[in-house]
C-alpha cells in the first residue's frame, strides 16, 4: 500500500537586516491543504461566532450591541443619537459602522420586525412591510433600550454569566445575556452560516412563560396545549395544520402557512389588505398581482395601490362591478404571496455546539441553563453577606471595649502596626482589624456599632437561606417561575396572529375555476396563434392571414392546456391556452413574440400542446441528425414561462416534429431524396441538449430539410426509402410516386 505523501509546508519568512527574505517570490501551495488551513477556520468561525443564535436568544453582534448600550446607561437614561451608539459599540464589534446600524435597525420598535423591540427608536427606521422604505442614517435617528432589556441584563453583574476580553482586551464582554426568559423564541431570528443556517420564528411572550414555567413543574408538559401556535409581527393569520405543528415543535423544522388579512369596503368596491405573511413585503405582492392582471390570469381587478402610511400597512385592491371579494382572495391567496409559507429550521448553538432542537427540547436547554444562572446568582449574593458577616462579627468584639481599641490605636506609634496590634487585642482577622480601622472617629459609639451588629442576625438568616438554595434544585427552579410570571405579568401581550383552524379555501369549487372546453389551436408560419371554439369555426368563413403566411399547425384540444412554443433561438416559451382569448377566422391571432415577450429577432417555429407531457419531440438538424426528446423533459414544477437551451444550438435547426407514439417520419433532404425512418430505432435521450444521432447521410452542400409524419398511401412503394442501416442516403421519387402524393408530404 502506497504510502500517503505529507504535504510540503511553507518555511517561514525571515528578516535579514530589515529585508524579508523570499518576499514577492510566489510559493507554491496544494489546493486542498490551503481550502483546510484557510476555509474551514472561517467556516467555523461564520458558524460560532456570527451566523447562529444562542440560548439567549441573540447572535453575537445582537449581543454586542445591547450590552454597549446597557453599558452606555441607556437602560433608563434619555435617548442618544444612534451614530454614538454606533461608534460605541464598534469598540466590541469591528465589522464596519453600516452592519452595526443594520442590526441596530432590525431590533427596534420602529422597524416592527420582532414581537418584542429590544430598542426604543425614534426616528425613521423603515419598516420590515416594505422593501422600498429606507431607514434614515445613524445621524438623524435617536434610540434607548427598551423596558424589557432590563430582564435581558438582571443580575448581569453577579456572575451570572461568563466573560472574555473583546478583540483587542481593551474590555471585557459576557458570552451569554442571562435573560429571565426564554428571549430564544420570543423573537424571530434568522442567520446563514456555511454549509447550515438559522431560522427561527417568534412566539407569544406569555404563552412561552406559562409553557416554561409548566414544564418546569412536570417534565411531561403537552407544550401545545398551552402554546398551540408561533406568533409574528404584523397581525397575518396562522392556517393551522396539526402534523406540520406538531413536526416543527418535535423536530425544530418544518413549514407554517402564514395568510394576509383583508376587509372589504362595500361603498367603495374595494378590499384593504391590513396585514401580510412575515416573510413577504408588499412590493413583491403589488407586484405578483400586476403580472397575474397583466397575463390576464386575474380580470376581476381595476387597480392596486401601496396605501401604507402613518396608520399602518394598507394595499387597496379595487374591484370590477359584481366581484364576489371573499371568492378573489381565495384566488389570491393561492397565486400571490398573500398565502405565504415560514421555513422554520431552530438550529442553536449549545456549549459550542449547533444542534436543531424542538421546542421543548429549546426550552429544557433554556431551563438548564437559566439554572445554573441562578445558582450563580445565589453563590455570589452567599458570598458576599457572608464576607459582611465577617465584617460585622469583628464589629461586634469591638462593641465589648470601644475604649481598649481606641487606645490601641493611640498608643500605637506606626501606622503599620495598627491592624496587627487591633488584630492582637481582639482576636480578629486582619480583613476584620482593617475595616475596624478605617471606622471614622465620629462612628466610634455605641449607637453606631449597636445598630451596624443588629444586622448580624438578618444576615445569618439570610446566609442559611442561600445555602438552602443552592443544596435545593427544587428552590432554584421555583425561582425562576416566580421570575418567569413577573415577566409574563409586566411584558406579556395578546397574541397578533389568529389562528385558522378550519381552512375552508381548498375546496374544489375554488380550486377550478377555469373552464375548460373543446377549443381549435391554429398556428400560423408568421407566428400568430389563434384559438378558436368548435362553434365559432362552423359558422366563420376562410382564415384571415398576412400575404405569403400560411397555416402550419391546427391541434384539436381543451381551454386548459399547456401551449410550448419553440423558437429559432433554442428557447421554448410555455403558456395555458386560457391566457388567451378566444377568436374566429376574421381575425389575424395574437402575434405570439410580442404576446410572450421573446427576445429582439426570435421567432416561433413550432407549437406543441400537451396537458400530461407525454409523447416525444423530433429535432431534426440541417447536418443530418436526429435528437429524440420526451416532452416530459419540457415539463417544469414552477410556472416558468421561458426555457432556455431547449435543444441543441451546436447544428441550425431544420424541423421539429412531435407524436405521441413511435411511427415512421419521411426525412427530406435539400437534395430531393427522402428516407422512410422508424422512430423506434432512436433512443430517448433525457437531456434537452443532445446532439442526436446521424440519419441522413448528405451529400456537399445540401442539408436535411423537413421531418413530416408518414401518411399511407403516400409511396407505392414505401420499401424503396427504408434502410436498415443508419445514417442512409435516402432514395430520389420514384416515377410513380406522383407530386399530388408527394405534396401531402
Amino acid at each position: 500500500m502506497a504510502k500517503k505523501k505529507k504535504t510540503p509546508k511553507t518555511p517561514p519568512l525571515k528578516n535579514v537586516n530589515g529585508v524579508i527574505e523570499g518576499a514577492g517570490e510566489v510559493a507554491e501551495q496544494h489546493i486542498v491543504s490551503s481550502i483546510q488551513e484557510n476555509f474551514m477556520p472561517y467556516a467555523m468561525s461564520l458558524i460560532l461566532s456570527r451566523a447562529i443564535p444562542e440560548i439567549d436568544g441573540f447572535k453575537p453582534s445582537h449581543r454586542k450591541l445591547l450590552y454597549m448600550m446597557y453599558k452606555m446607561g441607556l437602560l433608563n437614561g434619555a435617548r442618544t443619537k444612534s451614530a454614538n451608539i454606533v461608534g460605541a459599540t464598534m469598540k466590541l464589534n469591528p465589522h464596519g459602522d453600516a452592519a452595526i446600524y443594520d442590526t441596530m435597525v432590525r431590533l427596534s420598535r420602529g422597524y416592527e420586525a420582532l414581537l418584542h423591540p429590544y430598542i426604543d427608536s425614534k426616528g425613521n427606521f423603515g419598516k420590515f412591510y416594505s422593501r422600498d422604505m429606507a431607514w434614515a442614517a445613524s445621524r438623524y435617528t435617536e434610540a434607548k433600550l427598551d423596558k424589557l432589556c432590563a430582564e435581558l441584563f438582571r443580575d448581569i453583574d453577579k456572575d451570572t454569566v461568563d466573560f472574555v476580553d473583546n478583540y483587542d482586551n481593551t474590555m471585557k464582554e459576557p458570552t451569554l445575556l442571562p435573560a429571565t426568559y426564554p428571549s430564544v423564541l420570543i423573537n424571530s431570528n434568522t442567520g446563514i452560516a456555511v454549509g447550515m443556517a438559522s431560522n427561527i420564528c417568534s412566539f407569544n411572550l406569555r404563552e412561552v412563560c406559562e409553557t416554561t414555567a409548566a414544564l418546569i413543574r412536570d417534565p411531561d408538559h403537552d407544550v401545545m396545549s398551552t402554546m398551540p401556535a408561533p406568533d409574528f409581527p404584523g397581525g397575518a393569520s396562522i392556517v393551522y395544520d396539526e402534523e406540520v405543528m406538531k413536526k416543527v415543535y418535535e423536530t425544530g423544522r418544518g413549514s407554517i402557512k402564514l395568510r394576509a388579512g383583508y376587509k372589504y369596503d362595500k361603498k367603495a368596491n374595494c378590499i384593504d389588505i391590513m396585514s401580510i405573511p412575515y416573510s413577504t413585503t408588499c412590493e413583491v405582492i403589488i407586484d405578483k398581482v400586476i403580472d397575474l392582471v397583466k397575463t390576464g390570469k386575474i380580470k376581476d381587478i381595476s387597480d392596486i395601490r401601496d396605501e401604507t402610511g402613518l396608520d399602518g400597512l394598507k394595499i387597496t385592491i379595487d374591484l370590477k362591478r359584481g366581484v364576489d371579494p371573499d371568492k378573489l382572495m381565495r384566488k389570491l391567496y393561492k397565486m400571490t404571496p398573500l398565502e405565504d409559507s415560514y421555513a422554520c429550521n431552530f438550529n442553536v448553538l449549545i456549549g459550542g455546539v449547533p444542534m436543531v432542537l424542538g421546542v421543548k427540547n429549546l426550552l429544557e436547554e433554556w431551563i438548564a441553563f437559566r439554572i445554573e444562572c441562578v445558582r450563580r446568582r445565589t453563590f455570589y449574593d452567599l458570598n458576599k453577606k457572608k464576607d459582611k458577616l465577617h465584617l460585622l462579627k469583628g464589629l461586634e468584639k469591638i462593641l465589648l471595649d470601644i475604649d481598649k481599641a481606641i487606645k490601641i490605636v493611640r498608643e500605637t506609634d506606626e501606622e503599620a502596626e495598627v491592624v496587627p496590634n487591633l488584630m492582637i487585642g481582639f482576636g480578629i482577622d486582619e480583613i476584620q482589624a482593617e475595616y475596624v480601622a478605617e471606622i471614622k472617629l465620629r462612628h466610634l459609639n455605641r449607637e453606631y456599632i449597636l445598630k451596624r451588629t443588629k444586622d448580624i442576625e438578618d444576615l445569618e438568616a439570610e446566609i442559611e437561606q442561600l445555602e438552602a438554595i443552592l443544596k435545593s434544585k427544587a428552590r432554584v427552579k421555583t425561582i425562576i417561575v416566580k421570575e418567569l410570571k413577573e415577566v409574563a405579568d409586566k411584558y406579556g401581550k395578546d397574541r397578533e396572529c389568529e389562528i385558522i383552524y378550519n381552512d375552508d379555501t381548498d375546496d374544489d369549487d375554488d380550486i377550478e375555476e377555469i373552464p375548460d372546453y373543446p377549443v381549435h389551436l391554429f398556428f400560423t408560419k408568421e407566428g400568430y396563434f389563434k384559438k378558436i371554439t368548435p362553434q365559432s369555426l362552423r359558422m366563420s368563413g376562410d382564415h384571415k392571414l398576412k400575404d405569403g403566411d400560411e397555416i402550419t399547425e391546427a391541434i384539436e384540444f381543451t381551454n386548459n392546456c399547456d401551449l410550448l412554443f419553440f423558437t429559432n433561438k433554442c428557447q421554448c416559451y410555455k403558456a395555458k391556452a386560457y391566457e388567451f382569448a378566444d377568436t374566429k377566422t376574421s381575425v389575424l391571432g395574437d402575434y405570439i413574440p410580442a404576446k410572450l415577450q421573446m427576445d429582439e429577432g426570435e421567432l416561433a417555429v413550432k407549437m406543441i400542446a400537451t396537458k400530461d407531457y407525454k409523447g416525444f419531440l423530433l429535432f431534426g438538424f440541417e447536418n443530418g441528425k436526429i435528437a429524440k426528446v420526451p416532452l416530459e423533459s419540457f415539463a417544469t414544477k414552477t410556472n416558468r414561462k421561458k426555457l432556455t437551451k431547449a435543444y441543441c444550438d451546436k447544428f441550425p435547426l431544420a424541423d421539429i416534429a412531435f407524436s405521441m407514439e413511435d411511427k415512421e417520419f419521411v426525412i427530406s433532404s435539400s437534395s430531393g431524396r427522402m428516407l422512410l425512418l422508424h422512430t423506434g430505432v432512436l433512443n430517448l435521450k433525457a437531456s434537452r441538449s443532445t446532439q442526436g444521432v446521424a440519419v441522413l447521410r448528405l451529400k456537399k452542400g445540401h442539408r436535411l430539410f423537413s421531418i413530416r409524419e408518414y401518411v399511407e398511401g403516400t409511396f407505392s412503394k414505401p420499401s424503396r426509402y427504408r434502410t436498415r442501416n443508419l445514417p442512409a442516403l435516402g432514395a430520389l421519387p420514384s416515377p410513380e410516386d406522383s407530386s399530388e402524393q408527394l405534396s401531402i408530404i
